[in-house]
């Protein structure tokens, strides 16, 4: 008898299947979370969970653009984690895929029960985990209980998850985004399980940080970014590594009051980012943006924000989806 032991084999890789592709063989006859999952926080997670734990090969499938902003493009909603972070963080997470759909007015036009029938034709399910809150088909018609028993009809099977909680009040998107909305940054990772990142490409600038002894790589984040003006301490993957840093979002009321921009000062780092994309995670609000009498005493504060995101990247133990 062999004396070496046997590797199980390593699991299929991650799969993004976007509407019009067929299933993959790895994704058929899985239990799929549904639902929108902006932000992928805690209690989304417990959705996920329940998937992966039901069949150990679950799925999600969720939606883009958010419905309420397909319902509303005039008032677009501030997204936690928009489409390439979503998909980012869902590949972490042990599944063996995401089913992007795209929310457009022929789904939102799907009763409850042409709803289902598409889960079981398209998607080629074994059944689904929702929410005790879910609604779907046109006009929000379809509770968890109708659910159950459409799944039941078809053969499917139907998981609903209870609202997960902290101090009896439920962990949601909203919270988040309204904590991000304050600058609350502890808060809103306490909330998601993990640091906040955003991902954009690094843009060429006016330069002036390098003029004022803080050269900074430079992002646009998405116009619906509703996060509070001011400075952060942060962490950037640059090539694989995570680095250190501190970082403003603002409109730069010194100089120029322009549109809102998103500037990361790396410790530690040389080199040219320009042209790559870039995730960026928040650790700690160190205060909110101001307007400085001289570029002195701008650089004089610079400084002090410099020593507070040390100070706040040495304590935090927050977990990352960007890096070890």
């Amino acid at each position: 008898m062999s004396s070496e032991i046997e590797m199980p084999p390593p699991p299929p890789p991650f799969v993004v299947c976007r509407e019009g592709d067929p299933a993959p063989e790895s994704m058929r006859d899985a239990i799929a979370a549904i639902g929108n999952f902006d932000g992928v926080h805690r209690g989304h997670r417990y959705l996920i969970n329940m998937a992966i734990a039901a069949e150990n090969r679950g799925v999600v499938i969720t939606f883009e653009p958010h419905p309420r902003t397909f319902f509303q493009p005039d008032r677009p909603v501030f997204r936690i984690t928009p489409e390439p972070v979503k998909l980012k963080i869902l590949s972490r997470l042990g599944l063996a895929g995401v089913f992007l759909q795209r929310f457009d007015q022929r789904l939102a036009s799907l009763t409850a029960e042409q709803f289902v029938d598409l889960l079981a034709r398209e998607f080629k399910i074994a059944g689904v985990v929702i929410g005790h809150d879910f609604h779907f088909g046109k006009g929000r018609e379809g509770n968890p209980a109708r659910m159950l028993e459409l799944c039941k009809e078809r053969g499917l099977e139907c998981l609903i998850a209870p609202a997960v909680t902290e101090d009896e009040e439920p962990i949601s998107s909203s919270a988040i985004r309204a904590a991000l909305e304050r600058g609350d940054i502890t808060e809103a990772n306490r909330l998601l399980g993990y640091r906040w990142f955003v991902h954009g490409e690094v843009r060429h600038g006016d330069k002036r940080g390098r003029d004022l002894g803080y050269p900074t790589a430079n992002m646009r984040l998405a116009n619906d970014c509703r996060l509070m003006h001011g400075i952060y301490a942060v962490r950037a993957n640059v090539g694989g590594r995570l680095v250190e840093g501190v970082a403003s979002f603002g409109r730069r009321p010194t100089f120029d009051n322009g549109a809102p921009l998103f500037e990361t000062f790396l410790f530690d780092f040389s080199g040219d980012l320009y042209g790559q994309m870039l995730d960026v995670e928040f650790v700690g609000f160190i205060r909110g943006e101001e307007k400085f009498d001289s570029v002195e005493a701008l650089i004089a504060q610079m400084d002090k924000d410099s020593a507070e995101a040390k100070r706040l990247l040495t304590d935090d133990k927050t977990v990352s989806m960007i890096g070890e």
